[in-house]
């Protein structure tokens, strides 16, 4: 097997090894099966590129009789199947078994640009704890290729872990890309720049305390909380907006609650209780 390919088995090896690591490379996913005999001619041709490319992506190996599942949710109608992976979304695909010229054209497509290697060396720098050597990779990446979003995307998130919240808000404000990372990043300076500005916890706690009514308060509050990440606390505070006056503040109980969501995203447990908590609110 070469080096720079491996078997996945299961949605949960599936999300980790193909989806996440596609933010970081291209994942090339051959859907094949044992007794299918072009997945046999096909397989020796990928394994080769995965090795000549040198990890410019990977190579995943998925049996489809052994993984219906993830086939049926794939769209695969038949084998062999190859779908290509970026940025935790399909990319490119095609069945059958194609030549190697062919195959080398598909992955052309696929495997990163200048602009795309140097964000991949910027994670590596981030990584080890390097946050001004990724930053500066970032900005030769961006130099490289202005359009790409990404790399603002990566710059924001190292600028929210440095607490640069008004370079981060900068670099988001550009962005238009619809990902649920970049709606993470924005929930998560919505709830720092709430955590840096105002009231304490203490002095909101108390002015809770004094009248519960003190919805203000309340919200405040809860953005600090997430902010710090007591997500519960927070979910807690929010809801209880809405209980006590769902139009208060144009709806903002439910808004921010909504806001959290993004940020744990959907597979997260308290998202499914605050979920279930917030339509009973509404009901």
């Amino acid at each position: 097997m070469s080096a720079h390919a491996l078997d996945v088995s299961g949605a949960a090896e599936f999300e980790r090894q193909v989806l996440e690591e596609s933010r970081r490379r291209p994942v090339v996913v051959d859907f094949w099966a044992p007794w299918c005999g072009p997945c046999r001619s096909l397989k020796p041709i990928l394994e080769k590129l995965a090795d000549e490319y040198g990890g410019k992506f990977l190579l995943a190996k998925v049996n489809a009789d052994e993984n219906q599942e993830l086939s049926a949710r794939y769209g695969v109608r038949g084998i062999p199947a190859v779908k290509a992976f970026s940025q935790g979304r399909l990319a490119d695909e095609f069945s059958g078994a194609l030549p190697e010229a062919a195959v080398r054209e598909f992955l052309d497509r696929l495997v990163p640009k200048p602009a795309e290697v140097l964000r991949l060396k910027a994670d590596e720098q981030l990584r080890r704890g390097d946050a001004s050597g990724a930053l500066k990779l970032l900005a030769e990446a961006a130099a490289l290729d202005p359009a790409n979003e990404w790399v603002r995307v990566d710059a924001a998130a190292i600028m929210l872990d440095v607490g640069d919240m008004a370079e981060a808000q900068h670099l988001l404000q550009e962005v238009r890309l619809d990902d649920a990372r970049v709606a993470q990043l924005r929930s998560r300076l919505e709830f720092a720049q709430a955590a840096a500005s105002g009231e304490s916890a203490e002095a909101l706690a108390a002015r809770i305390a004094r009248n519960s009514d003190d919805l203000q308060a309340r919200l405040q509050l809860a953005k600090l909380l997430a902010a710090a990440r007591d997500y519960a606390g927070a979910m807690e505070q929010m809801l209880e907006v809405v209980r006590r006056d769902r139009r208060y503040g144009d709806d903002a109980g439910r808004r921010a609650l909504l806001a959290v969501f993004d940020l744990l995203g959907p597979g997260h447990p308290l998202v499914g209780e605050y979920r279930r908590k917030l339509a009973s609110a509404l009901n």
